[in-house]
């Protein structure tokens, strides 16, 4: 008597039980690009540009925390040289910058004549 009636209520002519998981999850993969996936993405650009405009004088965070001026940026390298102090210059990897602190005009070359 009351099984014939549960029977009938339940169904019903939307009963595709991936309809009402469709728009949530569409909504969750939307909020997901604008909140993670894009602002990645540009910061990526921008650190990307940055590193392609870093050029000698400048001077320049690392990943390992040094600070230093850039004395030489080889053509089609991604190394640079850079000076720590009047006495230790170190090649580091471009894409080990974190920051440009500082955007100075390049250095002229230094010659010595005696």
């Amino acid at each position: 008597m009351f099984i014939s009636s549960a029977y009938a209520q339940s169904s019903s002519p939307m009963a595709d039980p991936f309809s009402g998981l469709l728009i949530p999850m569409l909504l969750m993969v939307l909020i997901f690009y604008f909140l993670v996936i894009r602002p990645q993405s540009q910061r990526q650009k921008q650190h990307r540009e940055m590193v392609e405009r870093v050029r000698r004088g400048d001077t320049v965070v690392t990943s390992g925390g040094f600070i230093g001026k850039v004395s030489r940026v080889p053509d089609n390298s991604d190394e640079i040289e850079v000076d720590l102090s009047d006495t230790l210059k170190v090649r580091v990897l471009k894409s080990t910058l974190l920051d440009v602190r500082s955007k100075s005009e390049p250095v002229k070359d230094a010659t010595v004549t005696k």
